[in-house]
């Protein structure tokens, strides 16, 4: 019964984490037709490919025993070939400064993904100590994950504007590390509830400040229209009495 219920949490974690990997198509969509990566970050696609890279990793029979972490495998295994994706199209599309940040990061990313690859195959040669290896650094990876759309918490609170933190990359972010707190506990494995502990608290965090800052947004977008409004009713006064003194003048 354990398992059956560990197992049906791993698949609802997978169907929200895909929610949550493909929300940037969004994004995407919006750079391609723009031409322009405006003031979006390329660190959450970063962070989010190191995150897969680590628990795709973490989850094969190298590192686990056997096919115990299948779920954690098939979806950290298409998140990597989404966030190639996100961060390809972002690079295309970012100005000469934007592209450099991009490799000055990956670049440091992958080298840690090898290392991390390397030492586990040929420095441990038992299954608890590559969990323990891998899994420490996956910990780390997906708190670093989580916490990336801070970088854009912080620009919504200086620009009180919620444009550039959509609200569906929050929802799920939340969502998803939730279940995946629920599927590490129920089979006792820290090293994928620990994260997610830290994970569903910021998704939280998130969530209540883009609700925040999405009302005085629309309160801001009502605001000028009722000056529109004004501004026209008094230009329509201006032009009656304009049209009436024509016609006294006229008689």
């Amino acid at each position: 019964m354990g398992e059956r219920l560990r197992l049906a949490t791993g698949v609802m974690g997978n169907a929200a984490s895909l929610l949550l990997y493909s929300t940037p198509i969004l994004t995407m969509s919006r750079i391609t037709r723009k031409k322009t990566t405006e003031e979006f970050s390329c660190v959450p696609y970063i962070t989010a490919l190191l995150n897969c890279l680590l628990y795709t990793w973490y989850g094969l029979p190298v590192v686990s025993c056997g096919w115990e972490n299948f779920p954690v495998v098939t979806i950290n295994g298409l998140g990597i070939l989404l966030e190639f994706s996100f961060i390809l199209i972002y690079f295309w599309f970012a100005s000469p400064t934007r592209k450099m940040k991009v490799i000055a990061i990956l670049i440091p990313v992958m080298v840690m993904f090898c290392i991390t690859v390397s030492i586990s195959t040929f420095v441990f040669h038992d299954h608890h100590h590559r969990k323990e290896f891998v899994g420490s650094l996956g910990l780390v990876a997906s708190v670093t994950m989580y916490a990336s759309p801070l970088v854009a918490v912080k620009q919504v609170i200086v620009t009180k504007s919620v444009e550039f933190m959509p609200f569906y990359l929050s929802f799920f972010s939340f969502l998803s590390s939730s279940l995946w707190m629920a599927y590490g506990l129920l089979g006792h494995d820290l090293f994928l509830a620990s994260p997610n502990l830290v994970g569903s608290p910021l998704g939280i965090f998130q969530l209540l400040l883009y609700c925040k800052y999405r009302k005085r947004e629309m309160k801001t977008v009502e605001s000028p229209n009722n000056w529109d409004v004004e501004e026209n009713d008094e230009k329509s006064k201006q032009l009656q009495i304009v049209i009436s003194e024509s016609a006294n003048g006229k008689s």
